[in-house]
C-alpha cells in the first residue's frame, strides 16, 4: 500500500469522525433546549382571586327529640309521636319535603352501672336534617320545634346557595383575572421579561361556610335571636404566563 492510498483512508477517517461528534453535540444541544423549556425557564406562574361578602342566603340546622322509656317498643312509638308532631309543625311553618331530611334514628339501652351492669331503659332518639333558604323563619322553626316537643337543636350553618354563586361567578371571575394579570405584570417588569402569552389556567371556586351556635334546647319565652352575618363567596385562578 503506497503511502498516498494511506493519507486517503486516514482522512475519510477523520472526516467521518468529524461528522458523527457534529452530529452526537447537535444531538446533546438539542435535548438540552428542551429540557430546558420542560423546566419552565420562561414562564411565570400566578394565581389571582375575587372575592365578595354577602348575607347567606341558606341555613342548615339539626332538630331532634330523644325518649326514654322502660321498654324499647315505649320508647319507640312516644319518640315516633313527639317528631311526627314535630314535623307537622315545620311544614306549618311553611317547609316543604325536600327541606327536612331524616339523618339519624336509633334505639339505644341505658345501664345502670351501679352494681351488676342491667338495662334500666331504652332511649329513642330521631333527629332531622332541616336545608331551607327560609333564612327570616330561622326562630319561628326553632320555637316551634321545640314549642312541639323536640329537644335537641343541632349547630346551624350558613352558607351561599349555588344560584347564587353562579350568579356572582362571571363578576368573580373578571376580578380574578385581572388580579393575576396585574401581579404578572408587575413580577415581569421586576424581572425584566416581557409577557408574550398564556400557557395554561386553570379556575377553583369556593364559598366560606359560616358556624353559628348549637343550643341543646329551648322553650324560651322570647323568640331565638339569630344572626346570619356574612359570608365570602370565592373564587380563584391560576395561570402560567409565557415569557421572552
Amino acid at each position: 500500500m503506497t503511502d498516498e492510498t494511506s493519507s486517503n483512508k486516514m482522512y475519510i477517517v477523520l472526516v467521518v469522525l468529524a461528522i458523527a461528534v457534529a452530529l452526537m453535540a447537535a444531538v446533546i444541544y438539542a435535548n438540552s433546549v428542551a429540557t430546558s423549556g420542560q423546566n419552565g425557564e420562561h414562564t411565570l406562574s400566578i394565581s389571582g382571586s375575587g372575592e365578595q361578602k354577602m348575607t347567606p342566603d341558606t341555613a342548615s340546622l339539626s332538630v331532634g327529640v330523644v325518649v326514654q322509656a322502660s321498654t324499647a317498643n315505649e320508647s319507640s312509638t312516644q319518640n315516633a309521636a313527639i317528631m311526627s308532631a314535630v314535623i307537622s309543625e315545620l311544614k306549618r311553618i311553611g317547609l316543604q319535603d325536600n327541606e327536612i331530611q331524616t339523618s339519624y334514628v336509633s334505639i339505644q339501652p341505658v345501664y345502670d352501672y351501679s352494681g351488676t351492669q342491667k338495662i334500666v331503659a331504652y332511649s329513642a332518639s330521631n333527629n332531622v336534617q332541616v336545608t331551607t333558604q327560609k333564612v327570616d323563619s330561622l326562630s319561628a322553626i326553632i320555637d316551634g320545634a321545640t314549642a312541639a316537643g323536640a329537644n335537641q337543636i343541632g349547630g346551624i350553618t350558613f352558607s351561599v346557595s349555588d344560584k347564587k354563586q353562579q350568579e356572582l361567578r362571571d363578576e368573580l371571575f373578571k376580578a380574578a383575572v385581572a388580579d393575576a394579570s396585574s401581579k404578572a405584570e408587575k413580577l415581569a417588569s421586576s424581572l425584566g421579561v416581557i409577557i408574550v402569552g398564556v400557557q395554561t389556567a386553570s379556575v377553583s371556586e369556593g364559598g366560606n361556610v359560616q358556624p353559628l351556635y348549637s343550643p341543646s334546647a329551648a322553650g324560651a319565652a322570647v323568640a331565638t335571636p339569630i344572626q346570619p352575618g356574612e359570608t365570602t363567596v370565592s373564587l380563584s385562578v391560576q395561570v402560567t404566563y409565557i415569557t421572552k
